[in-house]
């Protein structure tokens, strides 16, 4: 029997994108990324293989490379500008009011 679907699961994430909820969420995520990413390529000429700890952290609070943590930030900034509208007919995206 093949795993359950992430979409069937109870209390899976449904939202499939990279953002955060708040854009100081996402700055605080990637500092704890990119400071272990930079201290593993400065220690890594100095120890060898140990520098790879300080790197495995640093894409783990990445949530995987540095790239998808990009693609988060335009989306979190994204998100306070634009949403998405469906109807029956398609798709649009809309200005979201001030404030919200």
């Amino acid at each position: 029997m093949p795993p359950p679907d992430a979409r069937t699961r109870p209390g899976a994430r449904r939202d499939h994108s990279f953002a955060s909820r708040n854009i100081g969420t996402h700055l605080v995520r990637g500092a704890a990324g990119f400071g272990p990413l930079l201290l593993a390529w400065y220690l890594w000429p100095r120890v060898g293989w140990p520098a790879v700890v300080p790197a495995a952290i640093g894409v783990v609070a990445l949530r995987g490379c540095p790239m998808c943590w990009t693609i988060g930030l335009i989306q979190t900034l994204s998100r306070r500008r634009l949403r998405a509208v469906c109807t029956d007919d398609g798709c649009a995206l809309v200005r979201s009011a001030p404030g919200a």
